[in-house]
């Protein structure tokens, strides 16, 4: 089998291999699958029981703070015209309980937890796992090395899903599931924007107290009878009940920030608990007095405990926001490496727990939008029918994709998958169906908001695949290369290394061309980088890079694939250049040797003078290549980034150039688009190559 690593256009020396076989693909020709072993992801629960209790504890205020809090209002939304029955009490509280036991316990802790993307979760989680599997993503660098990556693979069982063929044939399908990842990250940061306008044992103590019979909620009879008597109001009233859960996404959302097993803990051994207990004592009380449904939850509170209770609600109310808003800055920072936002600054603020980080752009506009609606609305009312409808929508879309990781990755038997369906998705969508009621009430501005974030993302997503596939069918040939470097007078080549980034894997980017006709000088290395993200939260070092020589090997150019995942950027130990010339000449060694070996194998066994004579050789070439290298790393490395401007072609439609000529420069004008997204490059050394392309 041929050792030979194919390019465009270039004739290579082939040699055989009598009895080591490699496993070779038509991409960057890399034996990824040498680096053995398989990585549950860095949030994997492989963690110490003393770390998992930490985490545990440390999540009660970030994960929980949110839904922790809503028992300060559900009751005063539940109950928005009085209490009419006295018996309601039993039956709106028997609501809450079966919600708040489905949803955020069986639902979200028990089934969509097992749904982590190598320990992270969120909307963009669910489809970055499902693109893994079927081939309905958009990304078009995707290589036959990638799903080598431990990282990436899956243990699917055998056979092929009906559902999975007929999702990768449907373009329909494949644009439905992303406006669906969209829609579902718009909503959970518009939660984070609600979250701050609108915001244990005294529950137990009420029980005691006023009522201990309140247990007697827990019978659906109760429910059926408080929707007998109160019929369309009962319904409405559910836009007032589903609040006892919002903040529930964040739960999966923050996993990132935590493990799965931290957040199980917390939720089954103290926030399920102290929920129960909260909500049924304000029940009790509220049974003994119905007038106190405006204000129930501190009138409910004992005299003496009642400042006490106020500073820590007031206080717990701040720390609410970091749940949701600590779910968007994962999200943010998911959907920024699978190319559909613009970059922005990502800070790691924990040494230890890499998934805890801070956007400090996003932040900031979080902000100004929180303080808007609190102006506009001055009445947690609206607020509140606003945030039902985005936490009901959230968890329909994220029901949808369970549902289909349930049939096509997990198998799950279908009897599950039917009640999943049933009692889930008939929960939430009768809920959907009852915050939609107060669309106008308030109800609109999480979709307002989803929809001004979901077209910043399609329009980013849209052109950068437009940049993307013209610059795939713009490459330059390694033939080109050759001929530009070698038979160009005009270039002369200088110490150094040079570095030259671009988003495609399958070539020389056409940038390339246009600096060297206005810059007639190169280093006397050459590394074509593309930065690329993959499907999956984090890549192992030891298969972040994947090489390939431009031949002749004299030329010292080669071609270089950085592998990241959405979770990885910045969290590199050493300086990216160090670690990519470090891995050059690793990868330097594994192709020189293979090859002595083979050629070893081909000498007569009495000729040992031949064999020696041919070890030397390759030694010496060795040798002097990585001298080469060596010498041009302490000249100096320079890294070269293409700064492309993009304009609609002539001849094209209003639409596309609403899009590129507008829309998009617009963002690529007001956003701000870090040049260290990914990999840490120095300013001091960094030139930027600018170019139009006309898409």
């Amino acid at each position: 089998m041929s050792t030979s690593m194919k390019e465009e256009g270039l004739e290579e020396e082939e040699q055989t291999v009598p009895q080591r076989t490699l496993k070779r693909h038509d991409s960057l020709d890399i034996e990824s699958r040498k680096f053995a072993g398989h990585s549950n992801g860095r949030n994997a629960d492989n963690k110490s029981w003393s770390v998992i209790l930490i985490l545990a504890f440390q999540s009660i205020g970030i994960v929980y703070g949110d839904i922790g809090t809503s028992p300060t209002y559900v009751y005063q939304s539940a109950f928005y015209n009085g209490i009419r029955h006295k018996d309601d009490v039993y039956g709106v509280l028997g609501i809450i309980l079966y919600t708040i036991t489905l949803l955020p316990l069986v639902k979200y802790v028990l089934i969509v937890l097992r749904a982590t993307d190598n320990g992270e979760g969120g909307t963009f989680a669910l489809y970055s796992l499902i693109c893994r599997y079927a081939n309905v993503g958009f990304t078009p660098s995707e290589e036959a090395e990638d799903r080598e990556v431990s990282n990436f693979q899956l243990p699917t069982p055998s056979g092929e899903s009906i559902l999975k063929s007929k999702l990768e044939n449907s373009k329909f399908a494949k644009y439905f599931l992303l406006f669906a990842t969209m829609l579902g990250t718009s909503m959970v940061i518009g939660d984070g924007i609600l979250t701050p306008c609108i915001s244990g044992g005294i529950g137990l103590y009420n029980i005691l107290h006023h009522d201990p019979t309140i247990i007697k909620a827990i019978n659906p009879r109760y429910i059926r009878d408080y929707f007998k008597k109160n019929k369309k109001e009962a319904w409405i009233s559910l836009g007032g009940c589903i609040l006892s859960i919002t903040g529930t996404e964040a739960l999966f959302a923050d996993v990132g920030h935590f493990t799965v097993t931290s957040i199980r803990i917390s939720t089954c051994c103290l926030i399920y608990p102290c929920l129960v207990l909260s909500y049924s004592g304000q029940a009790a009380v509220l049974h003994l007095h119905n007038d106190y449904a405006s204000d129930s939850f501190y009138k409910s509170v004992p005299d003496p405990m009642y400042w006490p209770t106020f500073v820590m609600a007031v206080l717990a109310s701040i720390i609410a926001s970091q749940s949701l808003i600590s779910g968007t800055f994962s999200m943010i920072q998911q959907s920024l490496s699978l190319g559909c936002f613009p970059r922005v600054t990502i800070v790691h603020t924990s040494p230890k727990y890499e998934g805890q980080i801070y956007v400090p752009g996003v932040n900031f506009l979080l902000m100004l939008a929180c303080v808007a609606v609190t102006l506009c609305f001055r009445s947690t009312t609206h607020i509140g029918n606003a945030y039902g409808i985005a936490v009901v929508f959230v968890m329909v879309l994220t029901s949808s994709f369970t549902v289909l990781i349930m049939i096509m990755i997990w198998r799950t038997h279908i009897l599950l998958i039917i009640s999943y369906v049933v009692v889930i998705g008939f929960m939430e969508l009768i809920y959907l169906s009852s915050v939609l009621y107060k669309f106008n009430q308030g109800g609109y501005l999480p979709l307002a908001f989803s929809a001004i974030l979901m077209m910043i993302m399609f329009v980013w997503n849209d052109v950068y695949r437009k940049k993307y596939n013209y610059e795939l069918v713009n490459k330059i040939s390694s033939e080109k290369i050759n001929n530009i470097i070698s038979n160009d007078t005009h270039v002369s080549r200088v110490p150094g290394l040079a570095v030259f980034y671009s988003e495609i894997v399958q070539g020389i980017p056409p940038i390339f061309k246009h600096y060297v006709e206005n810059v007639p000088a190169l280093h006397s290395v050459l590394i074509f980088v593309s930065i690329k993200s993959l499907h999956i939260s984090t890549v192992r070092p030891e298969e972040r890079f994947l090489f390939r020589r431009v031949h002749p090997r004299d030329l010292n150019v080669y071609r270089c694939v950085a592998r990241y995942g959405y979770t990885d950027m910045g969290k590199d130990q050493h300086p990216f250049e160090v670690m990519l010339v470090e891995k050059l000449k690793e990868y330097i060694k594994e192709e020189i040797w293979p090859i002595e070996m083979q050629r070893n194998e081909e000498v007569d066994d009495n000729n040992e003078e031949r064999r020696r004579e041919n070890q030397e050789a390759r030694k010496e070439a060795l040798e002097r290549e990585i001298e080469t290298i060596d010498k041009a790393f302490s000249a100096g490395v320079v890294h070269l980034i293409g700064e492309n401007e993009v304009v609609a072609k002539k001849g094209a439609n209003i639409a596309k150039k609403a899009l590129i000529n507008h829309a998009y420069n617009v963002l690529q004008r007001n956003l701000k688009v870090g040049d260290k997204a990914i990999v840490d490059i120095p300013h001091k050394r960094m030139l930027k190559v600018c170019m139009t392309y006309e898409l």
